[in-house]
């Protein structure tokens, strides 16, 4: 457990993974407020639930998990982006798995393995990827050109 906690305090990569697991509790929990509780359509909760989370979510990565001071519109907006792409493999493959006859919870936590990978991806290599040094930029552009 003690590594565990080390991790997640010193690695990016652990602090991301806390988020993702503590979103991933909460976001069940308001899934099931809105279908069991509310009686909303499941559709419409899986819409209203992904959107709380994907935006208190963004909040948490920003601050905690990246270590940025502000939050910015381009990284909010980026972020958007991103989770649209993975919302719609989550949406598609929960609504889907539904449709086969899995529980609405299980197809929900089904699909979220749909939608990793895209998450992964994009927080990494894309919104909060760490920029190059310019030291690091020059050592690439001369094996570039010693490469020609």
């Amino acid at each position: 457990m003690r590594r565990l906690r080390e991790w997640v305090r010193r690695d990016d990569r652990g602090r991301w993974f806390a988020v993702a697991t503590v979103f991933t509790t909460v976001g069940l929990g308001l899934l099931k407020l809105f279908v069991d509780v509310l009686h909303w359509p499941y559709a419409v909760a899986t819409l209203v639930q992904s959107e709380t989370c994907n935006l208190l979510r963004f909040f948490a990565n920003d601050r905690w998990v990246f270590r940025k001071r502000r939050p910015t519109w381009k990284r909010l907006a980026q972020y958007h982006m991103a989770n649209a792409m993975g919302f719609a493999v989550w949406w598609a493959g929960a609504n889907g798995l539904k449709a086969l006859g899995v529980h609405y919870l299980l197809a929900s936590v089904l699909a979220m393995a749909g939608s990793f990978g895209v998450s992964w991806l994009t927080n990494f290599k894309w919104i909060w990827r760490k920029k190059k040094s310019a030291g690091a930029r020059a050592s690439e552009a001369e094996v570039r050109a010693q490469t020609r």
